[in-house]
Parts: C-alpha cells; structure tokens; sequence
C-alpha cells in the first residue's frame, strides 16, 4: 500500500509541474492595433532606437560601438537572422535577449508592452514587392 501512495505522490507532483510549465509559457499575442503599436513605438523610441535606430535600421548611436552590430529591422522578415519575422520568436527575443550579444532580456516591461514591441519591430520589415501579373 505504501508504494501506490508513493506513485501517486509522485504523479501529482509530475502533474503540478506540467501545469506550472503550461502556466509559465508566454501568453498569446493580443490582437494588433493603432492603440497597440503606438504604445509599442514609444517604448521602442525609448529603449530601441538608441541602439536600433529610430528607423530600425541598426544605426542608433549607441549602436555604433557594439560587436555584432544591432539588426536592421528593415529587411525582408525572411532574412532576419534569429526569428525569420515569426511574432512569437520576436517576443521570446525581446523577453530573453540574445546570448554572446548586446540585446538584452526586456523582462522587466509586462506582456502586452512586450507584444507591443514585438508586433512595431515587424512593422520596420520590408514588404514583399508585389507579385507581377502573368499575361
């Protein structure tokens, strides 16, 4: 008897630390719009563009002297290097930072400032050109 108490102490722990793990994983993005990306502009002016570059270009003045130089948000999404434009992975950038890098973990702004950024980052990126018309 006293092993089956055992396994099933075990088992409830297992399953508490699975629902802590699900609880932990970031939030879903909240939806886009002018009120969000303006909130996410005004933390970029103050926190990115010293480095980024008001227009994300990664030519910000603090930027300058930093080995690798800040990403230029401004090319394609396909070519960015850490998150290929994908929303999640620019928010898991912004909340964790980038190892052997001078981007640093933003942990400190709450979820929704977080998505903010992510979703004015992406709006830097260069649209794709329009596909041609076949005749």
């Amino acid at each position: 008897m006293k092993s089956w108490t055992w396994v099933g102490v075990i088992g409830a722990v297992f399953l508490l630390g699975s629902l802590v793990a699900a609880l932990a994983k970031d939030p879903s993005p909240p939806k886009k719009s002018p009120e969000l990306l303006a909130q996410g502009k005004r933390i970029f002016e103050q926190v990115c563009a010293p480095c980024h570059g008001s227009k994300g270009d990664g030519k910000g003045r603090a930027g300058a002297t930093l080995q690798p130089r800040p990403r230029d948000f401004r090319k394609p999404l396909k070519d960015w290097p850490n998150t290929k434009g994908d929303l999640d992975k620019i928010y898991e950038v912004i909340t964790k930072g980038i190892p052997n890098s001078a981007m640093v973990a933003w942990a400190q702004y709450s979820n929704q400032e977080r998505w903010a950024l992510a979703y004015t980052v992406r709006e830097f990126a260069a649209k794709p050109a329009p596909a041609k018309k076949r005749k």
